[in-house]
């Protein structure tokens, strides 16, 4: 069986944003647990990506407005018995965990971190080619040099003010991606374009695709209208459209 390879296309800014932020979030999660001082650096840069990326003055009411939207559809469901109510006691049990986390989080995710000189110091250095050398930063460049325990544990205290972002994250996107069914549908000389459900409101499109194919999706989409094209590269790196019909796993999720 070849492997499938899944790509995902946000329908809106409030989406965009949040799968960014689990992208930042799991690559956290594979450079931290490594020992090499490059690996935690670049975990350190992540974080500091995070802190920009979570910024943005709305973003904390926006998940917990998504949070409680939610909770108040899951809670509209008890009484049907084609649900499991211990089912719905879990689902709703992880969104108010996560809305409580969130909601106590005293202001933006990472902001206790600015406190920080030392972190704010390497902070305005790395996006700079180079700026963070020996020279640049010796006290920086001395910490790299600790145990990888000693830095581990640094890196997991800093993290700490950021969880409750992750964890409300996992969970929105969780319930999101659980909303959509998936089918195939079939690429006609590499196009493929669906007219969207009025009254319908799409957050993410998903889409697998055999990984074998080589093939590149090019995903455009607004509330009326999905278009996906296959695209392939050639040996200079270009994208050409594949002529070939294809077939592929679609899930709309709203």
């Amino acid at each position: 069986m070849a492997a499938l390879v899944l790509y995902e296309y946000p329908f809106n800014e409030s989406i965009r944003t949040m799968l960014r932020l689990e992208h930042l979030f799991d690559r956290l999660a594979q450079l931290i647990p490594r020992d090499a001082p490059m690996d935690h650096h670049f975990a350190l840069a992540t974080i500091f990506e995070v802190m920009d990326v979570a910024s943005r003055a709305d973003l904390k009411s926006d998940l917990l407005k998504e949070l409680e939207r939610h909770k108040a559809q899951l809670n509209s469901y008890r009484g049907n018995p084609s649900i499991s109510e211990q089912a719905l006691d879990e689902v709703v049990a992880r969104i108010d965990h996560a809305f409580n986390g969130l909601n106590q989080l005293s202001g933006k995710a990472g902001h206790s971190l600015t406190a920080n000189e030392w972190l704010m110091s390497i902070r305005s250095r790395i996006n700079i080619p180079g700026g963070t050398c020996e020279f640049d930063l010796p006290a920086y460049f001395a910490w790299q040099q600790f145990a990888p325990t000693k830095r581990r544990a640094d890196l997991m205290q800093w993290m700490t003010t950021l969880m409750p972002l992750a964890e409300a994250l996992q969970v929105l996107l969780g319930l999101l991606r659980d909303a959509g069914v998936p089918h195939m549908v079939a690429a006609s000389a590499g196009q493929y374009q669906q007219s969207l459900a009025a009254g319908r409101v799409y957050q993410l499109l998903r889409m697998r695709i055999d990984g074998s194919l080589g093939l590149i999706p090019e995903i455009s989409g607004h509330r009326l209208m999905v278009s996906i094209r296959l695209m392939q590269q050639d040996d200079e790196g270009r994208l050409r459209l594949a002529s070939k019909d294809t077939s592929f796993e679609l899930t709309l999720c709203a």
